[in-house]
């Protein structure tokens, strides 16, 4: 590693950090007097499980499902939201200090495997900054459905989630979803300990890659499905090219997997015997999010994607490259297959594939794209120097990829700047949650719109009636159930049989289920005032009076 690439490799991941954690400081700066900021920047609706987690995991090393009222026991394990929870306990942090830390140390572990990796694949240093830089900024073609929605849609994004798909949106992801970025990390620093051990002939390196795919496997068993088939991949063609097996390179699989593929099997024995993570699961497909056809997927990916693609050589014959070129071509193509495994969790799968594919593209853009532009202008402008043509052609093909980042970057603070949910909570709604925390029990369960539902566990400690799509059971039928309940026209034994069947102990009434009706709790027997503020009220249910 050249002084020039260590000073790129420093100068990108501090400006990437220290520029990701602005919306962060806007949100919490900017917070009107009412309200509180809480530390999430998307996708709240998952972040409210990992909070649930993160409180669970300081006093317990299995936890239960605390997003849906049906009992449940105590099996769930999740290595690196334990670290966090135990951190939180042993220091006395609160998740939004830790969440930067770890988002800080997640950035770092990311930045740093994917140059190694980029090291080792590529010999230029040229060509492996572009991959480096491609692989931190590239977003895709998003920015285009972004200016038809200010032209040609009025106001509609069209497929918002070819824009806002994160798995291989590494900046996105630190910025965001640091919980991605650090199994990224892992990904890479498994394929870099293999392709070492494989030049080395050293067992050491299998072992290390088995002990980082278990940390990883321990927080994302899903992932063993792109280490397993990636590195059977490269086995398979080495031995096709060698003509003989490999045999170091398959007792090394066999190491990293038998090390590795415990919690992967834990994950698919709870799925398959417990009635409610085996609901769970199922219910993935609520979410409706699966890996785009090939077509969306150029959108998503963009212009590294279309470079990959337009300039790769193919593999035969396979003698052609070095052992780790050859080794990124077979994770590009697997990783291919993969997305589309028959799963609802298939859009993981697009976690790190944006590594090969922007290594793909820096080399094609090197030595195909840019010496055909350089022959061109040679011969059409022979005063333009080449450097300044080559500077000016990576510098442009950065600045089109990194677009819909400069979006999504802008979008958060055009987002927070509404200080509403779901990103914001009403300081009486959090004084609330807090009282439910300090008087009531654990187990006691509590009925509330989903907007304030998927805070519940983490806030309170109690059990939320409705707070995930995934992870509350029948997740649409409460759903209704919970419309129907705030409705003022809704029959009082309805709301009666909704807090027998499930065992409610408490109703949280703010803002949020104002606006889901007019019901009155006041009016009914069976519910009696346990908190109040100006704009939430906590009832007790009278189990005695239903």
């Amino acid at each position: 590693m050249t002084y020039s690439e260590k000073r790129v490799w420093l100068i990108v991941t501090i400006s990437v950090l220290l520029v990701s954690t602005l919306p962060y400081l806007f949100g919490h700066l900017t917070a009107p007097p009412n309200r509180e900021f809480t530390g999430v920047l998307l996708n709240v609706s998952d972040y409210g499980q990992y909070l649930s987690w993160f409180r669970e995991f300081q006093t317990a090393n299995l936890i239960e499902n605390k997003m849906t009222p049906e009992p449940n026991d105590p099996v769930f394990f999740n290595l690196l939201w334990w670290v966090m929870g135990r951190l939180g306990w042993y220091t006395g942090l609160g998740f939004t200090v830790l969440h930067q830390f770890l988002r800080l140390f997640a950035g770092i572990a990311f930045l740093g495997a994917v140059y190694a990796f980029c090291m080792l694949a590529l010999p230029e240093p040229r060509v492996r900054r572009m991959a480096f830089l491609l692989a931190v900024f590239a977003a895709g073609f998003g920015w285009v459905l972004v200016l038809m929605k200010y032209t040609v849609t009025k106001g509609e994004l069209l497929y918002p989630l070819d824009v806002y798909i994160a798995e291989p949106n590494s900046f996105l992801c630190i910025m965001a979803f640091p919980h991605f970025i650090l199994a990224n990390a892992l990904i890479v620093i498994v394929f870099v300990l293999a392709i070492l051990g494989h030049s080395k002939q050293q067992w050491r390196y299998a072992v290390a890659a088995g002990v980082v795919g278990l940390i990883l496997s321990l927080q994302h068993a899903y992932d063993l499905l792109i280490l397993y088939g990636v590195l059977g991949t490269f086995t398979f063609l080495i031995t096709i090219r060698d003509r003989r097996i490999p045999w170091f390179l398959v007792k090394s699989n066999l190491i990293v997997g038998l090390i590795s593929w415990w919690p992967g099997l834990y994950s698919v024995w709870l799925t398959r015997t417990s009635p409610i993570w085996k609901e769970v699961l199922a219910q993935f497909a609520n979410a409706g999010v699966y890996t785009p056809d090939p077509f969306h997927l150029i959108i998503l990916m963009g212009l590294p994607l279309l470079l990959a693609v337009l300039t790769f050589d193919g593999l035969f014959p396979l003698n052609k490259d070095s052992d780790e070129f050859l080794f990124v071509k077979g994770w590009f193509l697997t990783g291919f297959l993969l997305l589309y495994v028959p799963t609802d969790f298939q859009v993981h799968m697009l976690n790190s594939w944006q590594i090969p594919v922007c290594i793909l593209a820096g080399r094609g853009l090197f030595s195909h794209i840019i010496p055909v532009i350089l022959e061109y202008t040679g011969e059409a402008k022979p005063q333009w120097n080449p450097q300044w043509v080559v500077r000016s052609l990576t510098v442009g093909v950065i600045l089109i990829a990194s677009l819909t980042n400069l979006y999504l970057f802008a979008w958060r603070f055009v987002d927070l700047a509404r200080h509403d949910y779901p990103y914001y909570l009403y300081h009486d709604e959090v004084a609330a949650l807090k009282w439910l925390d300090k008087n009531t029990e654990p187990e006691d369960i509590v009925l509330s719109s989903l907007t304030v539902g998927q805070y519940i566990p983490f806030l309170s400690g109690n059990t939320a009636f409705l707070g995930h799509w995934a992870s509350t059971v029948d997740f649409y039928g409460k759903r209704d159930r919970v419309s129907r309940f705030f409705e003022a026209a809704t029959p009082e034994d309805e709301r009666a049989k909704t807090l027998h069947t499930f065992g409610v102990d408490y109703v949280f009434q703010g803002p949020a289920e104002r606006a889901l009706g007019g019901y009155d709790p006041t009016s009914s027997p069976w519910m009696a005032l346990a908190f109040s503020a100006p704009q939430v009220d906590v009832y007790r249910v009278r189990h005695d009076k239903l």
